[in-house]
């Protein structure tokens, strides 16, 4: 199960971004995930939960992006959605395709609570 791993690797990102005093403060952490990248979205948000729970951070929640695997025909330049591994152009029946999207594992970004600024 990588997504253990790649969970931690997540929460180190937001504890670089995040001064300490403010980690209780982050409330979603945004990532995009390929459908080519090998991760089981519901396993990396199981895995965060488990790694944020009683820190800091423990209020945090993963949301995931889920970015379909998109394709260009070299041939005739269609782009496509790359269904169950098909990487056949629907248009010309090519198969000198070039992945240009969908084996992303990005975070995107942080969201931080608002906290009210007291006046003087």
């Amino acid at each position: 199960m990588h997504e253990l791993s790649i969970a931690q690797n997540i929460v180190e990102i937001v504890e670089h971004y995040v001064p300490e005093p403010a980690r209780s403060d982050v409330r979603s952490v945004r990532v995009r995930v390929g459908g080519l990248s090998g991760i089981v979205p519901e396993s990396l948000e199981f895995s965060f939960s488990a790694i944020v729970a009683g820190t800091p951070l423990g209020s945090a929640r993963l949301n995931i992006e889920r970015v379909p695997a998109i394709c260009r025909c070299e041939d005739c330049s269609m782009e496509f959605e790359a269904a169950d591994f098909v990487f056949a152009c629907p248009g010309c029946g090519g198969m000198h395709t070039r992945l240009i999207s969908g084996s992303d594992l990005h975070v995107v970004d942080i969201e931080l609570e608002e906290v009210p600024v007291q006046g003087p």
